[in-house]
């Protein structure tokens, strides 16, 4: 080997004795302390699956990490199709431009098709690198801030209308009450995903993360009048006064999940309506959310972030198209690119309607040409065929066939992904 020459880079799977400095350059990846205390190390080895977590090597340093863990997606009309969800991605500063990550995605889409994933999904920290695995961002989210003196809201403060009522509970309550009022609402919500246990453990305190620090939150629970739970959030508030003794409180809300819409209005009315709250903070919501509307005036709310959230790849376009609902009927022909695995490439006959759909390879000419990566967000309903002709993403080989896909593929409302992974 000639002086400067690099040694080749071992990607392959941890094992136990390595979690430590895997974890490390998880911590050096997303710039934080890459310093790993007993606690968070025995939390990885308990929650992470070894053979499904890579790292890249450098003389028996880690330098790249990347993992990945069984999902749930729900689709358009309420089924789930299995997901390959991908986290914790990074390539330390020093071995970055070596293709690291490219061979650390491809091995894990190549075991995630041949386990029968229909798709796989991740949050991007960073928009331009996951397209040329064939993602595409398939769910959006929007934060508002509320002036909530603004807003007009009635100081008196009315109970929830139709006899439903708003009261606070406590971290033990939300993980009896929540997983069950999740399930209901991901039945419903295309681009929602699945909660484990873990999940409530972690996200009501019971376990407690030295990288994730705690703040115990406020827990409200919406029930019908007839007693059904219908709605949960979770909100903290910070303690902030002018040197005038005038309250400038803001609450930030963790989480807020319903399944109706008076569960949604009565949940946002009680965090606005709170006494010394001045400012509202929504956290991750879906782009067409009820929320700013809720106000008598929806100029309170500024959208303070518009974003991608949940990216999508579709490994098994068979499936995936036929797991889902259409309002519409009708027979569409896509071709499809895919240079990123080759998974999804070919020419695809859809054959929709309300009664069910059949996707199978086909020879019939295209009427439209799309990479994998656009058929993501036109799958889940929230992106339009037309928008992407216009913008040179897809090419419309047939005169209306763009129109014809907006009318089978959008929903009347855009998907959300509620959580973060």
């Amino acid at each position: 080997m000639t002086t400067g020459e690099q040694l080749p880079l071992d990607v392959r799977p941890v094992t136990e004795a390595e979690i430590p400095d895997w974890t490390r350059a998880l911590n050096t990846g997303f710039l934080r302390s890459p310093e790993v205390s007993d606690a968070e190390i025995a939390d990885r080895r308990s929650s992470i699956d070894p053979a499904r977590t890579l790292g890249a090597f450098d003389r028996g340093r880690c330098v790249a990490t990347f993992r990945s863990f069984a999902q749930e997606l729900t689709v358009v009309g309420g089924a789930t199709v299995p997901a390959d969800a991908v986290t914790s991605v990074t390539v330390t500063a020093t071995h970055r431009r070596r293709g690291l990550l490219t061979r650390m995605m491809a091995r894990d889409l190549a075991a995630a098709r041949e386990r029968g994933d229909v798709v796989a999904t991740l949050i991007a920290a960073e928009y331009p690198i996951y397209g040329r695995y064939g993602f595409g961002p398939a769910t959006w989210a929007t934060e508002w801030t509320i002036d909530v003196p603004r807003a007009g809201l009635d100081a008196r403060r009315p109970a929830p209308d139709g006899g439903g009522r708003v009261d606070l509970v406590d971290a033990d309550d939300v993980r009896k009450l929540g997983p069950e009022l999740h399930e209901r609402l991901r039945r419903v919500q295309p681009g929602a995903i699945d909660r484990t246990e873990r999940w409530w453990q972690v996200n009501t305190g019971a376990v407690r993360l030295d990288r994730s620090p705690w703040t115990e939150p406020f827990h409200a629970v919406y029930r019908a009048a007839d007693g059904t739970v219908e709605g949960l959030a979770a909100y903290v508030c910070d303690d902030t006064w002018t040197d005038a003794k005038q309250p400038l409180n803001t609450a930030t809300v963790k989480s807020l999940i319903a399944v109706s819409p008076a569960a949604e209005r009565a949940l946002w009315l009680h965090v606005c309506a709170t006494d010394w709250v001045v400012k509202v903070k929504s956290g991750r919501r879906a782009p067409d959310d009820l929320l700013p509307f809720l106000l008598p005036d929806p100029r309170a709310a500024v959208i303070t972030t518009q974003a991608d959230w949940l990216w999508v790849r579709i490994l098994d376009v068979v499936r995936a198209l036929e797991a889902r609902t259409y309002a519409g009927r009708g027979s569409l022909v896509l071709e499809i690119a895919d240079e990123a695995g080759g998974w999804a490439r070919g020419r695809w006959l859809l054959e929709a309607s309300p009664e069910g759909a059949s996707c199978a390879p086909t020879t019939r000419s295209a009427d439209l040409t799309l990479d994998v990566r656009e058929l993501a967000p036109l799958w889940l309903g929230d992106e339009s065929a037309v928008r992407l002709v216009a913008l040179g993403r897809v090419r419309e080989e047939r005169a209306g066939a763009a129109r014809l896909a907006d009318a089978l593929l959008r929903t009347s409302r855009r998907p959300w992904c509620p959580d973060m992974f």
